[in-house]
């Protein structure tokens, strides 16, 4: 970005403007002094002069302050394919404090096509995915920590995630989203979750409830406190320069509250009515959102993805998916017209490929609305994003309960409740709690559900066909129903 002398505006990849002042942009030139300073009293808060110079350009454009929390950070990424591929490299070259990756797969074929920390020539089939992309990822930034995890992350214990500033899950099954995003909530840590299909993808935020400070001028009117939308609220304003009466600039302090995964991506959760009031907007929704939502139910069903030769050509699944797309379709209030056949084909043809434009996109908007999140100076994503790489659009879409509260008074779920079951446990048994079970009980989903659901995966484990009928998808709609009620009437 070049130097001004002038306030300039950006547009982010939200859509949204920011704006960059000759007083931001000239920050740097005090930093010298400061380092010095400190440097004679042993304080080190800001980074070495050296840093300064690498990350001249990111300082001019969020500040030192932002920089400084950025280098500070400590963050969590899981599944080391060609998504988080391009997430942990804009991280990296951010020059976040530490980045742990965790996967416990290994490289195979499939995984070189994409992934471009990956090689045939280094070696790196059969090698563990995030061990073998480690040493590259590291290259790119000597100054980051990186840290290589190999265990699964469904045998983590939930206090595993308290240590983590923010937790970016990518290309995982929803009912796992789902057990990591209860963890998130019990220890009060930032959420992010993410997938790419072939040309389609999404993200996905929970930063439970987070507050960000914007700069604007003054308006004739003073800023009235409280609500501007559901789920955002004005809670303080303040003059920039208070001795400076001449300076029209004012801090606008704001909060967003967000929703869980278990709700954000199920039928509990709607559009926005300024959305569903228009027929023209319903029209404009993308039902790659409807297409998405019937995924995640029917690999929670059935325990598989609508992937692969023998699903593709067994007319019973593909029948029973192409029934939840169009239930999930009427649930969200979209007409039927805009679910087309060949948006279906499409979708399901791309489940489960990785293709590095796509892949390039998503982990670009995601680092970058983390990055906003830690600089606390820009509004984050609110709190779905869909993305098509055939329309090259990125809708973003706010999917919340109508009813019910946001943020931390969410889920009737406390870090003492849960600790006190899993040292309870872990004292009867003298084994490992299963997180699964403890966040199922107290999401309001019933043992009976919990049984069912793993009696079905049991029977595919051990041979037993599964029949794809559309009452089996009834049943689990059912069930999932069920049990978002339960999370609505504790919330309430």
């Amino acid at each position: 970005m070049t130097s001004t002398t002038t306030q300039t505006t950006e547009t982010n990849g939200w859509g949204q403007e920011a704006s960059h002042s000759a007083a931001g942009i000239s920050a740097g030139k005090c930093l010298t002094h400061r380092l010095l300073e400190n440097r004679s009293r042993n304080i080190w808060l800001t980074p070495v002069t050296d840093e300064i110079a690498l990350y001249d350009r990111q300082i001019r454009l969020w500040g030192m302050k932002a920089q400084e929390k950025i280098r500070s950070a400590n963050i969590l990424l899981i599944t080391m394919k060609a998504l988080a591929n391009e997430i942990a490299k804009n991280l990296v070259l951010a020059g976040i404090g530490s980045l742990t990756i965790n996967d416990h797969a290994v490289v195979s074929e499939a995984d070189l096509g994409a992934q471009f920390f990956l090689s045939a020539e280094e070696g790196h089939l059969a090698q563990n995915r995030a061990l073998a992309a480690s040493a590259a990822l590291q290259r790119l930034n000597p100054r980051v920590k990186v840290v290589v995890d190999t265990d699964d992350i469904r045998s983590k214990h939930s206090s595993f995630y308290s240590s983590f500033d923010i937790i970016i899950a990518t290309d995982l099954d929803a009912d796992t989203l789902n057990v990591i995003n209860t963890a998130t909530r019990i220890h009060n840590r930032k959420f992010y979750a993410a997938g790419s299909h072939g040309l389609y993808g999404f993200l996905f935020a929970d930063l439970i409830e987070h507050d960000f400070v914007i700069e604007r001028q003054r308006a004739n009117l003073p800023t009235s406190l409280g609500p501007e939308t559901k789920t955002r609220s004005i809670i303080s304003v303040a003059p920039k320069e208070p001795e400076n009466p001449k300076n029209d600039i004012e801090l606008v302090t704001k909060r967003e509250l967000y929703s869980t995964w278990l709700l954000a991506s199920s039928d509990a959760s709607h559009l926005p009515s300024e959305i569903l009031s228009s027929p023209r907007r319903k029209r404009a929704v993308t039902p790659v959102l409807s297409c998405l939502r019937a995924l995640w139910q029917f690999t929670s069903t059935f325990g598989v993805p609508p992937t692969g030769p023998e699903l593709l050509t067994n007319h019973t699944a593909l029948a029973a998916f192409t029934q939840m797309c169009s239930d999930k379709h009427k649930a969200l209030g979209l007409p039927a017209e805009t679910l087309r056949s060949e948006v279906l084909r499409s979708f399901l043809q791309n489940v489960g490929a990785e293709l590095s434009p796509v892949a390039a996109v998503l982990g670009g908007q995601l680092a970058q609305d983390m990055i906003n999140v830690l600089g606390q100076t820009q509004q984050p994503v609110q709190n779905f994003v869909v993305f098509s790489g055939e329309t090259m659009e990125a809708n973003v879409y706010a999917l919340h309960p109508r009813e019910g509260e946001l943020g931390r008074g969410l889920l009737p779920v406390t870090m003492g409740v849960i600790d006190a079951a899993a040292e309870v446990a872990g004292r009867e048994g003298g084994e490992q709690v299963d997180l699964t079970k403890l966040g199922g009980k107290h999401l309001g989903q019933q043992p009976s559900q919990m049984e069912g659901v793993e009696q079905q995966q049991a029977g595919q484990s051990n041979g037993t066909s599964v029949e794809f009928t559309g009452a089996a998808g009834q049943q689990q709609e059912q069930a999932q129903a069920g049990a978002d009620a339960g999370v609505g009437a504790g919330s309430a």
